[in-house]
């Protein structure tokens, strides 16, 4: 099958896309911010540049592109039918980035969240976002875990302080 495009045309379509403030980074941002999040975007000083960074829950949000990131799966991900090669070649590529980023973000005691495109369709947005912002709040909950205090640690010293 032959692209219904002209070179030229599908030149100026795929260098219209963005790579920032994209409509799905929007609706995520937009989401939090409203629920009291706050964050830093595309932070330069960890691996990756996430998307969001939230430094009191300690994690990292990126919003992917179905297509771009290959979601395996889902209906947004489709192999265009002409250079296939190169767009196979270029989301394996930026699949093997998403996972070594990932990793050397989890090494340094980061958590990290993939939101994707199709989660943020309207029939979903709303229980994204919320699964999104519990999710935020277990993080902080676990990373700020009050310690039991054990009475039978407490004994022997109640024992010692007799015997003074």
């Amino acid at each position: 099958m032959t692209d219904i495009q002209t070179p030229l045309q599908r030149h100026n379509t795929m260098s219209a896309i963005r790579g920032k403030n994209t409509k799905p980074e929007m609706i995520v941002r937009r989401g939090l911010w409203k629920r009291g999040f706050r964050y830093r975007l595309n932070y330069k000083r960890l691996p990756g540049h996430p998307d969001l960074v939230l430094r009191k829950y300690k994690t990292c949000i990126f919003i992917n592109g179905c297509f771009w990131h290959g979601h395996e799966g889902c209906k947004y991900y489709t192999i265009p039918k002409t250079n296939t090669v190169f767009w196979v070649s270029k989301v394996k590529r930026n699949k093997e980035r998403d996972e070594r980023v990932k990793h050397q973000l989890n090494a340094m005691g980061w958590n990290c969240i993939t939101v994707w495109e199709c989660e943020l369709k309207p029939a979903k947005r709303e229980a994204t976002l919320q699964s999104l912002a519990f999710t935020l709040n277990e993080i902080f909950l676990n990373n700020h875990k009050v310690i039991p205090y054990k009475e039978q640690e407490a004994a022997p010293l109640l024992a010692a302080e007799e015997m003074i």
